[in-house]
Formats: C-alpha cells, sequence, structure tokens
C-alpha cells in the first residue's frame, strides 16, 4: 500500500508485476462474497488498486493507449463527422461517448482488470458494504481516478457507474456521511461524472436535491469544507448551464439562497468555494425564463 504510492515509476512497475492486480481483486471478490468487506487486507487491497488507478489514462502502456484511441478515430471517420470540435449530430456525439472499449474483456488480466467492468462493480460494491471510512474513500476515489480524464476509457467508466451499474444510490449515500474526507471524494467523483452530457438528466434526477441539501448556510471556514463545496457548485454548473428543467429542480430545492449566501465572502480571501458559487450563479441567470422565478 505504501509503495503503491510511491510515484508514476512505482505505479508503472506494480501494474506490470505479473499476477499483482489478479490477485488483488481476487482477494477482495473474496471477501464480498464472504460478507466480509470490513477487515483490514480489504482495506488495503482497494486502497493500493486505487493508486494504482490514478493517472491511469495518462500513464497506460502505449499499445492500450492506441488501441483505444484508433478505435475512437475510426468511428469518427466512419461517420464523415469534422473534426473533434467541430458541429456534431447529437446522435452521434452520444455513440463516440458510448464507445466500447476494446479491451473490455469477460477475463481481464492485469492491467485491464483496472478500468474493467468487474472490477467497478466491486467498488460500488464496497460503497454500499463497507462501513470502512478508509475503503468507501479508495472505493470513491478509484472511481473518481478512472472517469477524471476526457477521452473514451473516463466516459465509459462513468456510463458503467451511472446506467449499466446502477451506482448512483451508493455514492448518493456518501453525499450523507458525517466523514469529511468520504463526503469530499464523493463530490469530486460526481464532479466528475456530471460533464458527460449523455448522463446529466440522470444525475440530477438521482442526486441534485442532495447536493443542494449538503451545502452549508455560509461560507465555509476549514480548507475541505471549501474545497467540497467548491466541487458541488461546480458539479451543479454542468448539470444546469444546459438545462432549465434541472435549474428549476436547484430552485425548487432551495437552494438559490445558500449559493448567493457562499458566494458574498466578507473576507480579503476570495476562497474556492465562493468563485464556485458565483459562477454557478452568473451560469443560472442565463436562463432567462426562470428570471422571474428567481426574483421570487
Amino acid at each position: 500500500r505504501n509503495m503503491s504510492s510511491a510515484g508514476p515509476e512505482g505505479r508503472k512497475k506494480m501494474r506490470e508485476c505479473d499476477g499483482l492486480i489478479d490477485s488483488l481483486v481476487y482477494y477482495i471478490q473474496g471477501a464480498i462474497a464472504d460478507h466480509e468487506p470490513n477487515d483490514k487486507a480489504t482495506e488495503n487491497c482497494v486502497c493500493i488498486l486505487h493508486n494504482l488507478s490514478y493517472q491511469l489514462e495518462i500513464e497506460l502502456p502505449e499499445s492500450y493507449a492506441q488501441s483505444i484511441y484508433m478505435q475512437r478515430r475510426n468511428i469518427s471517420s466512419n461517420d464523415k463527422t469534422p473534426g473533434c470540435f467541430g458541429t456534431r449530430s447529437r446522435k452521434v456525439k452520444e455513440k463516440q461517448q458510448d464507445t466500447p472499449l476494446p479491451e473490455e474483456k469477460s477475463n481481464p488480466r492485469g492491467v485491464e482488470s483496472l478500468w474493467h467492468s468487474t472490477l467497478i462493480r466491486i467498488y460500488l460494491s464496497l460503497i454500499a458494504k463497507s462501513t470502512r471510512n478508509y475503503t468507501q474513500e479508495a472505493s470513491l476515489g478509484a472511481l473518481q481516478n478512472l472517469t477524471a480524464g476526457t477521452g473514451p476509457m473516463p466516459f465509459a467508466v462513468a456510463r458503467t457507474v451511472v446506467q449499466k451499474a446502477n451506482g448512483l444510490p451508493s455514492i448518493r449515500t456518501m453525499l450523507h456521511v458525517s466523514h469529511p474526507t468520504v463526503k469530499k471524494t464523493a463530490v469530486s467523483l460526481l464532479r466528475n461524472l456530471s460533464r458527460n452530457t449523455s448522463l446529466q438528466s440522470d444525475i440530477a434526477r438521482e442526486v441534485l436535491p442532495d447536493l443542494v441539501s449538503i451545502l452549508p448556510e455560509s461560507v465555509p471556514e476549514s480548507d475541505i469544507v471549501c474545497e467540497t463545496t467548491a466541487s458541488i457548485c461546480y458539479t451543479l454548473f454542468n448539470l444546469t448551464q444546459s438545462s432549465s428543467h434541472n435549474a428549476r429542480l436547484l430552485l425548487s430545492a432551495d437552494g438559490l439562497p445558500k449559493i448567493i449566501t457562499i458566494s458574498m465572502n466578507d473576507s480579503n480571501v476570495f476562497s474556492k468555494a465562493s468563485r464556485a458559487a458565483s459562477v454557478l450563479l452568473y451560469s443560472l441567470w442565463s436562463h432567462t425564463d426562470l428570471h422571474s422565478a428567481y426574483k421570487k
């Protein structure tokens, strides 16, 4: 566990070690099957996998990266769509986000297990069943790492979490735990998931009211609560930016007074939370059809 946090070279060596990742996954599967998700060894295994998933997309072996991105490029050219940032139809855009990963095998081995749907479901199971804070945080953190990039892998993992494995109810429960770092990591994961436009309606329906409910009533003073609050605001920004319906949902959850209060910072230092709340307010005001509701 200590070695897995030693930096990029250490992560690379451990990912390449024959049988190591497979053994960790095997142990956790056995612990879940035996209804023992709270033992220390399971916590250690999950923390190692969490560390090994850090910056995975960037640090992937060239062969994996090429096969994933080549497939993405082929889909783009087959559909005759202009460039990465050209005007594309919604249908094509969703098809690209749903690109299956070429390494999604029935029996994954080694590094390919790290983003496989089997391990994603294991993380979600541990979030739901374990009561150890470190195990919960590491499971959430691993999913946060896997959904952090902008390529096809993070989008595929996000779709698995939200739509294929029905992971939002378990993540939503973590928003209401007392442990601050578990809550912070759960919000950070939701922020990553909310960047995927095809998942935003599902996420808003499941967790938007919960996100509003855990916003503080005033500008947070502790660093960790400040960071969590900023992440909540940016998640709400993602969910409401293009959706008047979701903005109205935020309004009906009494989110506006909280966001206004957080945006007003009397101190000399403009905190992350206040900045994020101001960005969210600016975005909410762009929904002109809601101006009368805002004023009320």
